[in-house]
Order: C-alpha cells, then sequence, then structure tokens
C-alpha cells in the first residue's frame, strides 16, 4: 500500500463529508469563501486540463513561458504529482489504453481501480526510473524546475494561499476548510472522473476500438475533458469538445491565449477526419450487428458500398472547399476559375446533405 496516499485521500473524504458540513453549520460560509473556491478550483483543473494534459502530455499547442509558469504553480496546487509524472503516466495510459498489464488506470480492471485504486498500491514502479517517454519534457527548463521542488510548491500553495486568503478575510479555519480541503478533494475527483466514469457512462461517436466515451454531463465538472472518446482517436488535437456547442472551456482558454500571444501553433484535426471517423464507426457498429441477421451479407456489402460513395463525396466536397479558400483572395485573372469552384462546392454540398441523410437512415436500421 501507498500509505501516504491512502491517508491523504481519506482524510480529504472525511473532512469535506464529516467536518466541512459541522463547522458551515456552527459558523457559516460567506461570499468570499465560495467565491474564492471557485478560483483556486478552476485555477487547479485548467492547469490540468490546459497545462498537463493537452500542453505536456500531448503537445497540442506550444505556450509563452508565462503561461507554463503559471500551470506549473497551478498543477502543484492540485496536488496530482508533478508535470513530468503526470505526462507519463498519461502517455503510457494512451499507448497501451484498456491493457491491464501496461496501462495504469486501466479501464477495464473497473471503477474503483480506474478511480483511485490505481494510486493506493505500488503497482508499477519501475517505469519511473528515468521517465524515458518524456525526454521532450527533460528539456523543459520549467517542467524540471516543478518536478525538482514540487514538495515545497504544493506546500506553498496548498498550505499558503488558504492561509494567505484567512488572515485577509479573518478566517483561517474556514479557508483552510473551503480553498484548501474541499477544493482538493473536488478537483481530486472531478480529474478521476476521466480515468474511471469518461471510460464507462457516455456514447462512441468516433471509435469504438477502446472504453472512450463523450459524456456532456462530465465535460462540465472537468472543464471540457468529458468528451474523451474524441480525445482518445484524435488524442493531439487541442480541442476535446470539437462542436460549436459542446462545452470545453479548456479550449477557450487555450484560444483566447493564441490571441493574446501567449499560445501559439494550435493542432486541429480536420473536419474531414471528424467526420469520416463518425462514419467509420457507424458502419463498424452496423456490421457487427449484422453478422448474425439473416441475409447479413448483402446487407453488409450494401453497407460498405453506400460508406464509399459517402467517402468519396466527402472527400470532392472538403477539397473544393478548400479550393474555393486558397483563390477567393487571388487576383482578378482567376476570378472565372473561382465562380467555377464556389458552383461545384454548391453542388457538391447538395450532394453531400443527401449522402448524409441516407448513410443516417441507412444505418439507423441497425443501431
Amino acid at each position: 500500500m501507498i500509505w501516504q496516499n491512502v491517508i491523504l485521500f481519506f482524510t480529504l473524504f472525511a473532512v469535506s463529508v464529516f467536518v466541512i458540513p459541522w463547522y458551515a453549520y456552527q459558523h457559516g460560509f460567506t461570499l468570499a469563501h465560495w467565491l474564492w473556491f471557485l478560483i483556486a478550483f478552476s485555477f487547479c483543473n485548467l492547469s490540468i486540463t490546459a497545462g498537463y494534459h493537452r500542453l505536456w502530455s500531448h503537445k497540442s499547442y506550444q505556450a509563452h513561458k508565462v503561461l507554463r509558469v503559471i500551470f506549473a504553480i497551478g498543477g502543484a496546487f492540485a496536488l496530482q504529482n508533478s508535470a513530468l509524472h503526470w505526462s507519463s503516466d498519461h502517455r503510457i495510459h494512451h499507448k497501451h489504453v484498456d491493457h491491464d498489464d501496461k496501462d495504469p488506470y486501466s479501464a477495464s480492471r473497473g471503477f474503483w481501480f480506474s478511480h483511485i485504486g490505481w494510486m493506493l498500491r505500488n503497482y508499477s514502479t519501475k517505469r519511473y526510473d528515468d521517465y524515458s517517454n518524456c525526454r521532450d519534457l527533460q528539456k523543459d527548463a520549467i517542467v524540471m524546475w516543478q518536478h525538482r521542488y514540487y514538495l515545497p510548491l504544493v506546500l506553498a500553495t496548498n498550505i499558503g494561499i488558504p492561509l494567505i486568503l484567512g488572515v485577509i478575510y479573518q478566517d483561517v479555519v474556514g479557508m483552510l476548510l473551503i480553498v484548501g480541503v474541499l477544493r482538493l478533494f473536488l478537483s481530486h475527483h472531478s480529474t478521476f472522473f476521466i480515468n474511471s466514469l469518461a471510460h464507462i457512462w457516455g456514447t462512441q461517436p468516433y471509435t469504438t476500438k477502446n472504453s472512450a466515451r463523450d459524456n456532456g454531463v462530465l465535460a462540465v465538472f472537468t472543464f471540457g475533458e468529458g468528451y474523451h472518446n474524441f480525445h482518445h482517436i484524435f488524442e493531439n488535437d487541442y480541442r476535446n469538445g470539437v462542436r460549436w456547442w459542446q462545452y470545453d472551456p479548456t479550449k477557450w482558454l487555450i484560444k483566447t491565449c493564441a490571441w493574446l500571444g501567449l499560445a501559439d501553433k494550435l493542432r486541429s484535426v480536420s473536419d474531414l477526419r471528424i467526420e469520416l471517423a463518425r462514419a467509420k464507426t457507424k458502419l463498424a457498429i452496423a456490421q457487427q450487428r449484422l453478422e448474425t441477421a439473416p441475409n447479413g451479407v448483402e446487407s453488409k456489402a450494401r453497407l460498405t458500398a453506400e460508406f464509399e460513395r459517402l467517402a468519396q463525396t466527402l472527400n470532392d466536397y472538403y477539397h473544393t472547399k478548400t479550393q474555393l479558400l486558397e483563390t477567393k483572395y487571388d487576383t482578378m485573372m482567376k476570378q472565372y476559375e473561382h465562380s467555377l469552384i464556389k458552383l461545384k462546392l454548391a453542388q457538391l454540398k447538395l450532394e453531400l446533405k443527401q449522402r448524409r441523410r441516407h448513410w443516417h437512415l441507412l444505418t439507423k436500421q441497425y443501431a
């Protein structure tokens, strides 16, 4: 057993569930307590999602030194180990997802193990000898600074910040409970839910090759990380909620930082690849269900042919769309060519609409 983790998690649970409600009844909490709780909780979680996860684990964008320092401090405040250690674990998870013997928090070993159990015992300490899967991060001075001074940073943030707030608002105990303990308890488990619930509860619109799920409810509590099925097939995309209406504040933060000059080289997957992934998943599900169905061979052949027609139309549409953008600001000599491409795109858009509808109706029969 890793007794320091057992004691930490049990203490956070006990204080959050029993002591804090008692203190609230006896003394009450002010608006300032809850405001600083929200600020600290958001700072911690965004440091994990935008920093530890999308920046350092997946290199989905590049960040200015100032932003990296902020994320390094916030990561220590979140008390989820150093960025180097966290990223090493996470890269192994993606490489060996759902493999019990290699995935550090494999969901196939059950909810408890993937949520918290994997941190309570020494299952595979060998992989931390040299962090060989994070050689790129070992060249990052800020990552290595945080790794070397992780414990002092943890103490300075998790004890120092609540104490300072307690002195300012004349309630040291209250701030230690709310900004210290409750914030840490909820920050931990909202992150842990991505390893557990996001591999159990939700939909699989992009791939069925692993257990990852998309879940809009989880996205609200995890700052956009709930769209986990998309993430596991397109892990280097700086977005998790790829559709405009999906709640992904981490994506919005990264984009805002790019506008402010604090981030650049944002990586994203093309709309073509995303739509093809969705279509391939529907095809795979339908074909699986036709394995034992009467006339299954003929139906599978029909599905495959329709998928190929859809894929071809998608390729033509997005290629033509790119051509149109390339000629939009070209010389007047190419205005005629631009008009022809625009007309072709309109025709392809209509054809694609029909293909999408037909594909949806066809695959719906086997849903």
